[in-house]
């Protein structure tokens, strides 16, 4: 067999497990055996291009600088990979994505600087490809940048608005698709200039306009527009597990995307429009709903061991006080003392898809006591007491009772249905997206504050 023969047995091979990742990826229970899929059809694919680099007889100092560069790669992973904290693995992947529309980028201008001689029409895809791979490439390398930059908090998580900001995207696609045809017929090096330096400032619009609220689907859209960066370069380096794998993670981004717009009760159209924060007057017309109740550790252990039934409903507030550890010790002694214990999670919680779900099982919560959204509300009514962690904008009554409000229209999980409600916070500050939250002036309510870990670690105190 040609070593491209083999090579492209090779790259098969790791498609499939790439594949058998995502598959593995979709449940708990078999994510670790997805996360090893992963790694093996990229150990796979890695090989493969290293040993038919070397076949085509690339001098030793180019095979020098791929092991170093592979070797610097590795090294940089591993070690991110063990310091990172959970509550740092949305902007960490934000800014991986990042590097994945770098890549594209130099790719496409890579394909412009080579200038292959191709005969008529090929010369022409050729062009379609560089240019159109550049444009996603620094879309996504810009964009990710700025959610990078909001999910750390390093800039403000507040929508940028800009006066006709919708125009402005709209206008920035156009100028592509002109200059982008303006370039196939004619690529010179200033069109391609002009056309990234308009993806690279239409990426930092788009995603700085999009609110706090709307950021889990960024993330993911993020995913997506890095999956067809990668599937563009494989058209240009002619590498056909570059242009699978792209698909796969395009797609599967984009479904993702899709899945959280409908949790949310939005099109993805009106989340790239606009997020989630952006202010706009509540039919209630004041922020301050009442007075609130403040309750202690002491008295919401007594409230947990007189109920029957208990649902914890987390937040990125749990994530940032690591307080799923102490959770799930209170979870496991309610439950040794025969109170139903289930947790709530609402499609968008925290800053990544999946990431209460992911800090649970983290903590050894078992997976059939977390449910979703959908699978608890309807049992709301009939819990006696609601545990809010760290959660906020996803139990904001006003998305449901104020046609007003900024997230009107949005699912949320309706915890003031319960009969009693306790809402761990450190204030009465609004949530990410920024919208005044009047559950914590119900009856039913009471506000626990202090950090969330410590306020737990003082309820288990008293069991």
């Amino acid at each position: 067999m040609t070593a491209v023969a083999v090579a492209d047995a090779a790259y098969l091979v790791a498609a499939v497990l790439f594949i058998l990742s995502l598959a593995g990826l979709s449940r708990h229970e078999t994510s670790r055996g997805g996360v090893l899929y992963g790694i093996a059809g990229m150990v796979i694919a890695l090989a493969a291009t290293i040993w038919l680099t070397a076949e085509n007889a690339l001098a030793p100092s180019g095979l020098v600088l791929m092991a170093v560069a592979v070797l610097i790669g590795a090294t940089i992973g591993l070690w991110r990979a063990r310091v990172v904290q959970m509550t740092g693995m949305p902007q960490l992947i934000a800014l991986l994505h990042s590097f994945v529309g770098l890549a594209a980028v130099l790719v496409g201008w890579n394909g412009y600087l080579s200038h292959p001689h191709l005969p008529g029409a090929l010369a022409g895809v050729h062009s379609a490809e560089v240019v159109i791979g550049i444009f996603i490439g620094a879309v996504t390398f810009t964009g990710s940048i700025v959610a990078y930059l909001k999910l750390s908090a390093r800039i403000s998580s507040k929508p940028l608005v800009l006066p006709g900001k919708n125009v402005l995207n709209v206008g920035a696609l156009v100028v592509f698709v002109a200059l982008a045809a303006w370039y196939v017929v004619t690529p010179e090096l200033w069109l391609l200039a002009v056309v990234t330096l308009v993806a690279l400032a239409l990426g930092v619009h788009l995603v700085a306009s999009i609110g706090g609220g709307d950021m889990p689907v960024v993330v993911s859209m993020l995913n997506s527009y890095s999956g067809w960066a990668a599937a563009a370069s494989g058209f240009l380096l002619d590498n056909d597990l570059l242009i699978v794998t792209g698909a796969l993670v395009g797609s599967s981004g984009a479904y993702l995307s899709y899945i959280m717009c409908k949790a949310m009760n939005r099109s993805f159209l009106s989340v790239i429009a606009g997020g989630f924060g952006i202010e706009a007057p509540t039919a209630s017309g004041a922020e301050e709903q009442g007075e609130y109740q403040e309750v202690t550790a002491e008295q919401t252990a007594e409230l947990l061991k007189n109920a029957t039934s208990v649902v914890i409903t987390p937040g990125y507030g749990m994530a940032v006080a690591q307080a799923q550890y102490p959770v799930a010790e209170l979870v496991k002694k309610l439950r040794e003392s025969g109170v139903e214990v289930r947790f709530g999670i609402h499609p968008v919680a925290g800053r990544l898809p999946g990431h209460m779900n992911v800090l649970l099982a983290e903590a050894r919560v078992p997976y059939d006591i977390v449910l979703e959204m959908d699978e608890i509300n309807d049992d709301l009514p009939h819990t006696d007491v609601v545990l809010v962690i760290g959660a906020n904008d996803t139990v904001n009554p006003a998305a449901a009772e104020d046609p007003g409000s900024p997230i009107a229209g949005m699912p949320v999980l309706r915890v003031w249905e319960a009969s009693q409600v306790v809402v761990f916070k450190r204030s009465m500050a609004a949530g990410y997206a920024g919208v005044p939250n009047p559950l914590f002036y119900r009856e039913n309510a009471r506000m626990l504050f202090g950090d969330a870990r410590q306020a737990v670690d003082e309820i288990l105190g008293y069991f």
